[in-house]
């Protein structure tokens, strides 16, 4: 496993929209281990492979409760909605409020390949909407 580096607001990289990740190898594991020790060493609880440079729809998100990986992951339904502060570790050193839905339930792949699906609420469903933006080229940023 290693740290990658993050990519800063700026990059044109943060602005594409990220292709779907058809194999589910010994690469995509490496990407998706070095993409978690890099979020946590950075302090943040989602990171997606745009933000290290990779156009692949792949993010991972840890809130505290355990770590989340999403391969090809779709908001498949959202309801109600929150106000809150949002950061990324790609925009550093700024915070402001976004709003985003209070519930999603999200469909994606494991790193095998094999269905999952995730439902959050509050702010693991802020985070989750967050990272998936990412991978259609959307910063937190644009929403305020």
């Amino acid at each position: 496993m290693a740290l990658r580096n993050i990519v800063k607001v700026g990059d044109d990289v943060l602005r594409k929209v990220c292709r779907t990740q058809m194999t589910f190898d010994e690469k995509l594991w490496s990407l998706l281990d070095d993409m978690a020790d890099t979020m946590y060493k950075a302090e943040g609880v989602g990171l997606a492979a745009p933000q290290v440079g990779i156009l692949r729809r792949v993010c991972v998100v840890d809130i505290g409760e355990g770590l989340i990986e999403l391969v090809n992951p779709v908001i498949t339904e959202k309801s109600g909605f929150q106000k809150g502060n949002e950061g990324c570790l790609s925009v550093p050193d700024r915070f402001e409020e976004v709003v985003r839905p209070m519930k999603v339930t999200v469909r994606a792949q494991n790193r095998k390949g094999e269905n999952i699906e995730i439902k959050g609420d509050g702010f693991l469903a802020r985070a989750l909407c967050h990272e998936i933006d990412h991978l259609d080229g959307i910063l937190y940023i644009d929403k305020i």
